[in-house]
């Protein structure tokens, strides 16, 4: 399995398994955020703290999840972010876009801060 998906309370928690978030892996990914976001699941919180490595199809996975949210006016929040993929998301200038959360407990307290905001 290269990903873990839980439904909790108010948000879903999507944790990829692998060590890189690329072509063998983004596509199943995007597909099941697609099938999340059909299902009624607008708040995702993506945890990529085990991911050490991201290609251009895992950047398009995370902006298929943060359109999706967005779209369905909920929220999408991204942590755990190691060196490299931080790099990567900061030189694509996506930090600007992102709701990036250093860990996943703070990725949990912001989902549920922008939960109760809404």
């Amino acid at each position: 399995m290269d990903f873990k998906i839980d439904k909790l309370d108010d948000f879903t928690l999507v944790q990829v398994l692998k060590e890189k978030l690329d072509t063998h892996i983004a596509p199943a990914l995007k597909s099941e955020l697609v099938l999340l976001s059909g299902n009624g699941e607008n708040n995702i919180l993506l945890d990529l703290s085990k991911c050490n490595y991201c290609d251009s199809s895992g950047l398009s996975a995370i902006l298929v999840a943060n359109r999706l949210c967005k779209n369905a006016d909920g929220v999408f929040v991204l942590a755990g972010l190691q060196p490299a993929v931080e790099r990567l998301i900061s030189v694509s200038q996506l930090d600007s876009v992102l709701n990036i959360a250093p860990t996943l407990d703070d990725g949990m307290e912001m989902m549920r801060k922008s939960i109760e905001t809404e």
